[in-house]
């Protein structure tokens, strides 16, 4: 069953722009191999500050990303997330399904 999910990645500060938005290619090719579409465009909101210091960090680069998957199907963007030195952090969420019709991502079951 295809399954509506929000992925926000935090990529470190000191890594140089483009090698952060080189993030943005991998983790769309990632969702497209893993049988997924991505929805929309990727969201790059750049480089902005942290509310408090993470892995002593004071900024990072920040991109959400939306798409449609099987369950369990994104388990292995999500490992290569956590094992990447660049990724300071990553959260991705399931979309309850009334959210994701009303972001015009709703699937036929």
């Amino acid at each position: 069953m295809m399954r509506a999910y929000e992925l926000m990645v935090i990529i470190d500060g000191d890594v140089d722009d483009p090698k952060a938005q080189s993030y943005t290619k991998m983790v769309t090719d990632e969702i497209g191999k893993a049988g997924g579409d991505v929805h929309g465009k990727p969201d790059w909101w750049g480089k902005r500050p942290f509310a408090y210091p993470i892995n002593k960090k004071d900024a990072g680069y920040y991109l959400v990303v939306e798409c449609v998957a099987e369950g369990g199907a994104l388990d292995e963007l999500e490992r290569q997330l956590r094992l990447a030195d660049d990724v300071v952090r990553h959260k991705l969420i399931r979309l309850p399904d009334a959210e994701a019709e009303r972001r015009g991502m709703a699937v036929s079951a």
